[in-house]
């Protein structure tokens, strides 16, 4: 069969390794009640193999790349009705799934960040996900408080799920070479989580705090806060990558009683 073409537009680099390609497979635990995966951008199916073959779970594979679904439905013709031709960011996930399911994939680097924003959005329904992502991407996810690449979706991610950074790899170790490294972050949604604030103010605390990242808390959040209140706000003398995700709950509950 001949080989999809990687397409800049799409931001496609195909994995070769089948070695390592294994080994991102196994790292789903799928531990829980749920037994579906999604896998975004499969490409020409190099963990789609692993992943087919498993009957542990039942995977389905989305590509919006026409070229891509054409090669994967030669390859897997009697696995047709598992392809989705479709845009991640846009599919209605009841369409293809009753329940809950994990996310895994080779995930193209322009898109990288909406997916895992996506993700948010249907946290309910999505309690794991392994990804391959640039490894600097990789790196701000699974940041810490103080850290340069601490940010918003660094703060987002780890306030309803467990993230660890399991593989690194090579810019040869993909086909064309990105001009960047690459990681594969694994994410588990934290067990009987209940956020101690309100989920909407939450995120817009979040977003104010970093959009003025150079500034100390007491200045980026004046536009929240009343100035009689601004001298009693907690972390008042620090900045926003100073954070942790329960600071920022602290930090959203004091904003709630005081604007």
């Amino acid at each position: 069969m001949q080989k999809v073409r990687a397409k800049k537009s799409l931001g496609q680099h195909f994995l070769k390794d089948p070695v390592i390609a294994k080994e991102i497979v196994d790292t789903l635990s799928l531990k829980g009640a749920y037994t579906d995966v999604l896998e975004i951008g499969p490409g020409m199916g190099i963990l789609t193999d692993f992943l087919f073959q498993n009957k542990n779970y039942k995977t389905k594979v989305v590509d919006l790349d026409e070229e891509s679904i054409q090669f994967l439905n030669g390859k897997y013709p009697f696995d047709q009705d598992r392809i989705i031709h479709g845009d991640f960011l846009t599919m209605e996930f009841d369409s293809f799934f009753k329940g809950p399911f994990a996310i895994i994939g080779n995930f193209p680097y322009n898109i990288s960040t909406q997916i895992l924003f996506r993700v948010l959005d249907s946290k309910d329904r999505v309690p794991e996900i392994v990804g391959m992502f640039q490894k600097e991407v990789a790196e701000r996810i699974a940041g810490t408080p103080g850290g340069r690449e601490y940010g918003i979706l660094s703060v987002l991610m780890q306030t309803w799920y467990n993230v660890s950074l399991v593989i690194q790899l090579k810019e040869t170790d993909f086909d064309p070479p990105p001009k960047v490294k690459s990681a594969v972050l694994h994410l588990i949604r934290k067990e009987n989580f209940t956020l101690g604030c309100d989920a909407k103010l939450f995120k817009a605390v979040i977003k104010m705090a970093f959009n003025q990242r150079r500034k100390t808390l007491s200045n980026a959040m004046s536009p929240m806060i009343p100035k009689d209140k601004q001298e009693l706000m907690p972390f008042k003398t620090l900045r926003a990558e100073a954070l942790s995700w329960t600071d920022f709950e602290t930090l959203t509950n004091f904003v709630a009683v005081n604007r």
